[in-house]
């Protein structure tokens, strides 16, 4: 980040999907391995936050960070403004976090998940003002934050002050939602470096349909999924780190591959990813928004958390995401409970046929129970 004067990775190790035990705890011993692998092959910004790993993510990272000398790394994690009650509770937090993490100070310290309703908190509960006293006070290198809402209050939060950097996710099927890539031109005309989270989008990018992926690699061969959807965000500019939540060592292996002499795409390349989007784009489901005006269901039914995972498994054909995802939903609020009563129907603005749909997401879901 060289307005900052630091050498960041562009590569930054996520610890929020460590490997886990089979109580899902971490598995010390093999995330400590992944660590030592990421390190050595010269990744040193490390990203965690209060809540990850239930808590467990600062604690690990307080102890497997001890044997690096603390000028050879960066260390990144996030103030929670669910976890305020009141606004002592934003210096006990961040005592709690420098005690966790056994260090003096944090390299970069974000305000996260920012939504208006956080952003509103944390302003009355002078977050900011706290946070900048302990930028003075050397306790935290750089004060930023972590954005999940619309462009319109990444607009207005990124105009309060001048923040040294900002996380967006950013991800080549996701470049309009959220700031998108509005938000990100704009962080960058306001001279903010931006970190990229998401860049996979949980995964799905890094295991594409088979077509999509065989039409990427007939472009530019031994290339991973993952690598290509690490090289769109790569090749913004403005970009300093991209984060990635690393599970296991072929993934880290895979993005060391990366970034080793990191080639930004070619306008060929580019060309390729655009199709690719339309193709998946097009194999949408239904048009549902999300909108939620088809809610409450008489019958119980969430009708677009289940249309969302529909629409998931449509454009990526991936049935263990999708499992996951129907699993999530709660046995009551499924598909299954529609009774085709049709109250939701006069009420959708996208006029689905939201019954019919339902019993197409039952039959879908018969190969992710």
């Amino acid at each position: 980040m060289e307005n900052l004067g630091v050498e960041t990775s562009l590569l930054g190790f996520g610890c929020m999907r460590f490997p886990t035990d089979a109580d899902g705890k971490i598995d010390r011993p093999a995330a400590s391995a992944l660590l030592e692998l990421a390190i050595r092959n010269g990744v040193n910004y490390i990203d965690t936050a209060y809540p990850y790993h239930n808590g467990e993510s600062e604690p690990f990272l307080g102890e497997a960070l001890a044997k690096y000398p603390r000028d050879s790394y960066f260390l990144a994690t996030k103030l929670p403004a669910w976890a305020l009650e009141t606004p002592a509770d934003v210096e006990r937090i961040f005592n709690e976090q420098l005690a966790r993490l056994q260090t003096d100070y944090i390299d970069f310290y974000l305000l996260h998940a920012l939504d208006a309703a956080k952003w509103k908190k944390l302003q009355e509960f002078g977050a900011v003002e706290f946070c900048e006293k302990m930028k003075k006070a050397g306790k935290i290198r750089y004060f930023g934050f972590s954005f999940h809402d619309s462009l319109d209050v990444f607009r207005a939060i990124l105009s309060t002050r001048d923040w040294d950097f900002c996380q967006l996710q950013i991800n080549y099927m996701d470049t309009e939602t959220q700031a998108g890539l509005e938000g990100y031109r704009e962080a960058a005309e306001h001279g903010v470096p931006v970190v990229v989270m998401e860049p996979v989008k949980g995964g799905l990018l890094a295991k594409l349909p088979k077509d999509i992926s065989a039409r990427l690699a007939s472009v530019t061969p031994d290339r991973s999924d993952a690598s290509w959807a690490m090289r769109y965000v790569g090749s913004l500019p403005n970009v300093k780190v991209i984060l990635s939540g690393m599970s296991d060592a072929s993934q880290v292996q895979d993005n060391l591959a990366t970034f080793d002499r990191f080639e930004p795409l070619s306008e060929t390349e580019r060309e390729a990813i655009d199709e690719a989007v339309a193709i998946m784009k097009a194999r949408i489901k239904n048009p549902c928004t999300g909108c939620r005006y088809c809610m409450p269901c008489p019958a119980g039914v969430d009708i677009p958390r289940n249309f969302r995972v529909w629409n998931s498994f449509g454009i990526y054909e991936n049935t263990a995401v999708a499992a996951d995802g129907w699993r999530n939903i709660p046995e009551s609020a499924r598909a299954d409970a529609c009774v085709a009563c049709g109250a939701c129907l006069e009420k959708c603005p996208q006029r689905i046929e939201i019954p019919d749909d339902l019993r197409r997401v039952r039959e879908a879901a018969e190969a992710w129970r």
